[in-house]
């Protein structure tokens, strides 16, 4: 089996434009025969990069203004936004693992999530996890997640589960995909370089799964003219934002593929899916070197919601 990871920026902050951007790339994908795509994380509609940018109470209306942009151009799942992502998936039999941004249209409308969808191939939603615990100025844009959506699931192409960004130096969250029986094991995020890159080598070797890492990889010129504030977001237009640094790792921590740094397209590697249940021979962390006896984990997966009506 073939996994493509993506490696190229949305139409920043333009959901249509990118949602279509989404559907080419898993065309793409599937012409090289690839079973399963993943996208960074949030990479529908981009993520909000100017909260690491605007300086705290000095930059708050330009806060205001962005999260607008940004929460008027998120996923509203109620709303079949990904419509064209699972349509996609189905045409073209591929599973696809989709960072996005999210609006609960059932309950707020406004508090915006950062959140992964597990598409199967026949255009099923299996699981949408939304992050945990969004990390420092992240938190004046994104609400937190609960353990609903801590699973692995079963997929065309093996047992998938994702965890978001640094979510993955959750120690405790990590264990709770481990202990479902992963294959592939997803980490879609913001971050790059040697720490991270170290980060999924460590999980492939703990956790005995392949593990695919990918931020978006941007340049200060791929963001629309348009975009509010842009000059002062991005005042070097030679930047690159973010590098990508897709990369695949073996169960149990060797390279596979790449990392793929400063450039764009796809990184495409063909992985074999029971190298990860056979890997663990040697080291089962929520098996054989579990230990039950002295530690457990209590998951609450039940989903949080302010208000129930009766």
């Amino acid at each position: 089996m073939k996994i493509a990871v993506v490696q190229q920026p949305p139409v920043y902050m333009n959901k249509a434009e990118s949602l279509a951007r989404a559907v080419d790339l898993i065309a793409a994908a599937s012409s090289q025969g690839c079973g399963l795509v993943v996208f960074p994380e949030t990479w529908l509609p981009g993520y909000p990069t100017f909260v690491w940018r605007l300086p705290p109470g000095a930059g708050m209306k330009k806060t205001d203004d962005l999260f607008a942009l940004s929460q008027a151009n998120s996923i509203d799942l109620s709303k079949d936004d990904l419509a064209p992502v699972r349509e996609a998936a189905k045409e073209h039999e591929v599973v696809v693992v989709m960072g996005h941004q999210e609006v609960d249209g059932t309950v707020s409308g406004s508090t915006i999530f950062n959140s992964v969808a597990i598409i199967d191939a026949d255009g099923t939603l299996l699981n949408n996890h939304r992050k945990l615990m969004p990390t420092n100025p992240e938190r004046m844009v994104w609400g937190f997640g609960d353990g609903s959506s801590l699973k692995v699931v079963e997929t065309a192409v093996g047992r998938l589960g994702a965890l978001i960004c640094w979510e993955n130096y959750m120690p405790l969250a990590r264990f709770a995909l481990y202990a479902q029986n992963i294959d592939i094991y997803c980490a879609p995020t913001w971050d790059s370089g040697e720490t991270w890159l170290a980060t999924m080598q460590h999980i492939a070797r703990e956790g005995g799964c392949w593990v695919v890492g990918c931020a978006t990889s941007i340049e200060a010129g791929d963001v629309p003219a348009d975009l509010p504030y842009r000059e002062e977001l991005f005042p070097d237009q030679s930047e690159w934002i973010n590098p990508g640094d897709a990369v695949i790792y073996k169960p149990f921590g060797g390279l596979h593929a790449g990392p793929m740094r400063k450039e764009k397209g796809l990184l495409v590697a063909e992985v074999d899916i029971a190298a990860a249940r056979a890997s663990r021979r040697k080291f089962d962390v929520s098996g054989h070197y579990s230990r039950p006896d002295v530690f457990t984990l209590n998951v609450n997966r039940r989903k949080q919601t302010p208000i129930s009506f009766e």
